[in-house]
């Protein structure tokens, strides 16, 4: 018997702690621990999963700090600080001593200095470390900024801007950050979540449904074209069908999992299937890297009877937990759902589902 602890946020007044049993194929609420109002995005320490932290996602924005057992009870908060802004909808502790708060409505993220217990925010003032991103003079998406995430990237952050059709680079100096440069993408596709994989950059574009890659342009300000962009809608759509791209994963390499399979989560934001076929998980490979012929192959569309999947994550790898993946959508009733990586992670397959809180948002393996 394999037990795994997984923790979950959401739009409530609560994280969530979950069990999940991979022999007996079983996943069952742990507990339900107050936190501040929507914590929609939590995210771990860094190196550190004995800390958590998680965004309230409201007009005026916060931070806060959690402590939490290997089996999964979560303290009340330690410590809390504002985030500047409007609605964080992501966050993310950094290899600085920092972490990283973007407000999707007011168009603006705080880098904010951790205490050595990495507990403790760092606040000298609600001004501190607010970065304004600038309103798009050209025709964008939605003509103002939307900064849905940051990801540490070397000495730089990367933040894609939903609203802004583009992607800012970060960096530090003297431990201020600033935009030093930014990477352009395609008009009107909405950049929500990235990741890297070598040296490519690959982006899930929320308006436009699509999965790009390109080169990681240059440092500060280079630029690179796009090699590849592909739909990741599901080729049968119900009637009434709106959809909007979300996460993406890249587990890294292991002996297990010889590829690096991508996965991204299409959001059905329209009319379900009243079949119960519920949004899919894409995943893709990126074949023939280096060459001409270098593009996003489709692997597999696997449907999950989730309602708009937002949130999603792999396991860990020294657990064993990286041969699980764990979803669950922003609506409706479906509940959190476990899939096992089979095939060598090129498909997925059920292996337990929870009905008992019916949405979640975002996922923490302990």
């Amino acid at each position: 018997m394999v037990n795994f602890t997984i923790l979950a946020g959401g739009y409530d007044v609560f994280i969530a702690s979950y069990l999940f049993n991979s022999d007996a194929g079983t996943l069952s609420v742990g507990g339900r621990y107050t936190s501040g109002s929507n914590p929609s995005w939590i995210t771990p320490g860094i190196g550190n999963r004995s800390i958590l932290y998680a965004t309230n996602e409201d007009p005026i924005g916060a931070l806060q700090s959690f402590t939490v057992t290997p089996d999964g009870v979560v303290s009340s908060a330690v410590d809390t600080v504002s985030s500047g802004g409007d609605s964080p909808a992501f966050a993310v502790a950094l290899s600085t001593g920092q972490a990283a708060i973007m407000n999707y409505n007011s168009g603006d993220g705080r880098i904010i200095p951790l205490d050595t217990d990495g507990l403790t925010f760092e606040d000298s003032a609600t001004s501190a470390g607010l970065i304004k991103f600038p309103v798009p003079t050209a025709p964008t998406s939605e003509g103002t900024s939307h900064p849905h995430m940051a990801l540490e990237h070397g000495d730089e952050i990367f933040v894609p801007d939903l609203g802004g059709d583009v992607i800012w680079r970060l960096s530090q100096d003297n431990g201020n950050w600033a935009i030093t440069g930014s990477i352009p993408q395609p008009p009107s596709s909405g950049p929500r979540h990235i990741a890297i994989l070598g040296d490519r950059l690959l982006t899930v574009h929320e308006l436009a449904s699509t999965l790009t890659v390109q080169p990681i342009p240059t440092f500060p300000n280079g630029t690179s074209e796009i090699i590849d962009q592909v739909s990741i809608i599901p080729d049968e759509t119900p009637a009434g069908a709106e959809y909007a791209g979300a996460e993406i994963l890249i587990p890294k390499i292991t002996s297990k999992f010889t590829t690096p399979y991508i996965y991204v989560s299409n959001r059905n934001v329209g009319t379900q299937d009243p079949s119960g076929k519920g949004d899919s998980i894409a995943i893709f490979e990126l074949v023939d890297v280096g060459t001409p012929q270098e593009s996003l192959k489709l692997i597999n569309q696997v449907f999950t009877g989730l309602d708009q999947i937002r949130g999603m994550e792999i396991g860990l790898e020294e657990n064993g937990g990286d041969e699980f993946l764990i979803a669950a959508g922003v609506a409706g009733t479906a509940g959190t759902v476990v899939y096992r990586r089979v095939e060598g992670g090129s498909n997925l397959e059920e292996v337990a589902r929870n009905l008992d809180i019916p949405t979640r948002t975002s996922f923490v393996w302990l």
